[in-house]
Parts: structure tokens; C-alpha cells; sequence
């Protein structure tokens, strides 16, 4: 992160350009998009499982007083948690499982609303004083809210099905360095494999950069309760993100770590392996992977997959279709 002394980093739109064009040169297909179907991140990133990890990126990136700061000041967070989830998981995974035109317009998406997304800290925090100024598109904040999801989905895959064969999760990193790039990270701002990208983390974790508020606070205790949702969160789920949180973030977030907690995320962790092999393919493996498996096969997609896209994505159909027509927040219907 840069000093707050020094001028931030930002992506430049020709700077978004070029990374978007680098991809689109590598990528798998126009119709198999950025990786393709014999790819690790589809492999990583069909698998239901990943969900397991995002209270844990949540509350990663709400430990920035940058992303605190901007999701108080720019989001529905607070009132409407679960838009705020589909939201993102739209725009990651079209950016994953779409067309090649697909991904691109997702990536030009996000930049431009990251464009409008800027403001200054309404209180110091960690080592950043009042009033400094936040960018969306800044590089360095950008990789801390990137390395979150990737870390998370790792970690959640991991408990579900086992840890990645070292060869695997270098290929998986190598993939997310691809998908960085459609975020507005090009190769040189980060690090290089899986074992500097864990050192960073660890450094992260550790830095003043860091530092939880007391509005972090608020935001994560509302999302770990459901408040604002019709989902209940249970108790092993919440139990498990606190687990997965730096011993540092536990702390600064007050979370339950209470025995009661520890035996529930143990048997959840005992429990989850199991039962996630035993679910049919249509449960396990998410909408967006569906959907481009029937892209591909040139097919309609079918209603299971429609409907497992409007509980993950909050719309029947990824946006973006190749006719330009349809965007997000559109209906998607049939």
C-alpha cells in the first residue's frame, strides 16, 4: 500500500486497456472464454464450496480502513447484504465461466464502477490519518481485496475437499494472475508464486495497513448475524469464519471464540468433507459453471441452472450476453 504521504497508484484507462487486451490473446476461446473448461479455475471455481470462504474475504477486506471507508460510504452493505453478495460473485464469475466477450465487458464494468468510487477516511485507523483519500482503483488496494478472494477460496476448497496438490494451487495462482489482470492488476504488482503470494498475506495480516474500525466492527458483526437478510447464518459458519481469522482480526473484531464455538467449527470441519461429496451435480457445482457448460454444448440452459444462478449471481442468466443487450441489475428472464 502506498504511504499516505506519497500519490496512489492508480489504473489508468489505457492501462486497463492493454491488460484486457493481453488476455483476451491468451485466452482459451471466444466461446470458452478466459480459461476454459479444462482449466483449474473452473475445476476451483465451479465448487459451491468456495462460499465457505467469504465471510472469511469479507471481514479480510473490511479490515482495510480503505474498504471500510468506501463500502460505508459508496455500497448497501448494511441495508442490503445480500445484493452487496451477488454483486460481486456476478461480476467474478462472468469474469470465469463467460464468453471471452462476456469477461471482457464484466472487467470494463468494474472498472468504470470503481471509477466513481473514491472519498476520504472519516476517521484515522491504523496507519492511515483522517481524511486521507481512497481510490478504488488504486493497485494496491485492489491486490488486497483480490489476494482476500483468492486466499478464501482456497482455505474453503481446502475443507471441503482436501488441500491442492502443490503443482495444482501454482497452476490455480497462475490462473488468478490472469483473472488480476480483468481487475486492473497487471503481473508486475503481484507476487509472483503461491508461496510469496502466502508471505505477502502473512505481512498484510501483520501491517499497520491494516486495522479494523469501529465501523469494520459494525459491518462484520451485521453480516455474521444476517441482519438486513431473509438467510440465516448458523452458528457453525460463523464459527468456522472466526477460525479462519488471524488470531490479530479475532481480536479486532471481537468475534465468539468461546469453547461452544471451537467445538461447533471442529465439527464442522469434521462433518463438511463428507457431506459435500455425497451432493448431486446440480447442488455442488454452481449456476455460471452450468451455464457455460451448456454454451459450450450449445444448448438453452436448463431451469436448475437458472435458479442456482439467481441464488449465487441474483439473476437467471449472466449479464453481459454476447448481443451486448442485457447488463446487470437486468432481469435475466427466460
Amino acid at each position: 500500500m502506498y504511504s499516505p504521504a506519497e500519490p496512489p497508484q492508480l489504473v489508468s484507462p489505457d492501462q486497463s486497456e492493454r491488460l484486457l487486451a493481453a488476455v483476451a490473446r491468451q485466452a482459451a476461446g471466444v466461446r470458452q472464454g478466459i480459461f476454459g473448461p479444462g482449466s483449474v479455475s473452473w475445476k476451483i471455481n465451479r465448487e459451491s464450496a468456495v462460499f465457505l470462504g467469504a465471510g472469511h474475504a469479507a471481514l479480510l477486506q473490511l479490515a482495510h480502513p480503505w474498504v471500510a471507508a468506501a463500502l460505508q460510504q459508496h455500497s448497501n452493505l448494511m441495508s442490503r447484504p445480500i445484493a452487496r453478495f451477488h454483486n460481486t460473485f456476478r461480476i467474478v464469475y462472468t469474469m470465469i465461466f463467460g464468453s471471452l466477450p462476456q469477461a471482457l465487458a464484466a472487467a470494463r464494468h468494474l472498472y468504470a464502477l470503481h471509477t466513481t468510487i473514491r472519498g476520504e477516511l472519516p476517521e484515522s485507523a491504523a496507519g492511515w490519518p483522517r481524511g486521507a483519500h481512497y481510490e478504488a482503483n488504486e493497485i494496491a488496494a485492489l491486490r488486497w481485496v483480490f489476494a482476500t478472494l483468492v486466499e478464501s477460496a482456497e482455505l474453503a476448497y481446502a475443507c471441503a475437499l482436501g488441500t491442492m496438490p502443490d503443482a495444482e494451487r501454482e497452476q490455480y495462482y497462475v490462473d488468478c494472475k490472469t483473472l488480476a489482470a480483468l481487475f486492473g492488476l497487471p503481473e508486475s504488482a503481484l507476487p509472483e508464486n503461491w508461496e510469496a503470494f502466502a508471505a505477502y498475506n502473512r505481512r498484510m495480516h501483520a501491517s499497520a495497513e491494516l486495522g479494523v474500525t469501529a465501523t469494520a466492527r459494525a459491518m462484520a458483526h451485521n453480516l455474521l448475524s444476517g441482519a438486513g437478510s431473509w438467510i440465516p447464518i448458523p452458528r457453525w459458519y460463523r464459527a468456522l469464519t472466526a477460525e479462519w481469522m488471524p488470531e490479530r482480526f479475532r481480536a479486532e473484531f471481537a468475534l465468539n471464540d468461546s469453547a461452544a464455538d471451537r467445538r461447533a467449527a471442529n465439527r464442522a470441519g469434521r462433518r463438511i468433507p463428507d457431506v459435500y461429496r455425497g451432493l448431486p451435480e446440480s447442488v455442488r457445482y454452481v449456476g455460471p459453471w452450468h451455464q457455460a457448460q451448456a454454451r459450450l454444448a450449445g444448448r438453452r440452459v436448463g431451469l436448475l441452472a437458472r435458479l442456482s444462478n439467481r441464488f449465487w449471481i441474483g439473476e437467471t442468466l449472466l449479464p453481459f450476453e454476447e448481443q451486448g443487450t442485457r447488463k446487470p441489475g437486468d432481469s435475466g428472464n427466460p
